[in-house]
């Protein structure tokens, strides 16, 4: 059984830093993509980041430069961290996984992440300005 577990949210000021992590139990694949969606107050869920398993990153256009997704593959926990955050990054945070696909062969972003099988509870992040 898949189970994924967020931690690492929180409240920060404007500027400040977040890491996020999440802990993948039950999901030990060769092949895979794992993500990071965020859903604020009144607005559709939206793709953050993601890793797959060849190492490979994709970021939205509002966090690059900002965000970075990392796995430890030894630990079996992703993480973002999150740098220079501002008012509109305030939102509850989902980590998600799905098994056979990579950036390359997903279009992990369209439909709010509908291609992804399995989702963590989600962490709550908020930055105050």
């Amino acid at each position: 059984q898949v189970q994924l577990v967020e931690s690492g949210g929180g409240s920060v000021q404007a500027g400040g830093s977040l890491r996020l992590s999440c802990a993948a139990s039950g999901f030990t694949y060769r092949r895979y993509i794992m993500g990071w969606f965020r859903q604020a107050p009144g607005k559709e869920r939206e793709g953050v980041a993601a890793i797959d398993s060849d190492g490979n990153t994709s970021y939205t256009d509002s966090v690059k430069g900002r965000f970075t997704i990392s796995k430890d593959n030894a630990k079996n926990t992703l993480y973002l961290q999150m740098n220079s955050l501002n008012a509109e990054d305030t939102a509850m945070y989902y980590c998600a996984a799905e098994r056979g696909y990579t950036i390359a062969t997903m279009a992990w972003r369209v439909n709010a992440g509908a291609f992804f099988g399995y989702w963590g509870q989600g962490t709550q992040v908020t930055v105050s300005s």
